[in-house]
């Protein structure tokens, strides 16, 4: 039975902050090359300006089974394609506000995702840590299915290397670019 990508269930369960992220904001990125779709690498850490960053578990794949059988029952699992096909969408928006770039991260391969960077027509790259490099040296929440460490869900904004903002747990997915423009907003209001 193929899936429908594109669209989120109504009754997706939303995922809960269980503190995993709270380390992040603040830190100084470490230096580790990730792959990027456009063939080339990227280290976040050595990135100049403002930069958005969105993890994410996996895109599937048009036409294949989810990774397992109840991947919309597990909380924040289900919502790779909205949640990137949000930030294509507000990336205009994004670089409007002063974000110099973005970039989706996950723990699969650049080869796949290529196909779903390709597909979805992303105007960013999608950056591979199949090994879990990055995500091991600075801690990202992670959970298991069908035997593999996915990333969980979260969003930062990085200033020169140094995560200024984090999004954690997103939910709905297809919000994840919304939020972080009003953040950014907020940013550019002088408080009174």
């Amino acid at each position: 039975m193929s899936q429908d990508y594109s669209s989120l269930p109504d009754d997706l369960p939303a995922p809960s902050d269980d503190g995993a992220a709270r380390h992040l904001e603040g830190m100084i990125l470490p230096d580790v090359s990730l792959a990027a779709t456009d063939g080339g690498r990227v280290s976040l850490a050595k990135l100049k300006g403002r930069t958005v960053v969105y993890a994410y578990p996996r895109t599937g794949e048009p036409g294949q089974p989810n990774l397992v059988s109840d991947w919309d029952a597990i909380p924040g699992a289900r919502g790779c394609t909205p949640q990137s096909c949000a930030f294509r969408d507000h990336h205009s928006d994004l670089i409007a506000h002063g974000v110099g770039q973005v970039h989706g991260l996950s723990t699969q391969t650049s080869a796949y995702q290529a196909e779903a960077a390709s597909r979805l027509h992303l105007p960013f790259t999608l950056l591979a840590d199949p090994n879990r490099a990055f995500a091991t040296a600075i801690r990202l929440p992670t959970f298991e299915a069908a035997g593999q460490t996915l990333l969980k869900r979260l969003t930062l904004v990085i200033d020169d290397g140094r995560v200024t903002k984090v999004f954690y747990p997103v939910f709905p997915p297809d919000r994840s670019a919304e939020a972080v423009l009003v953040w950014l907003a907020q940013q550019e209001t002088p408080s009174a």
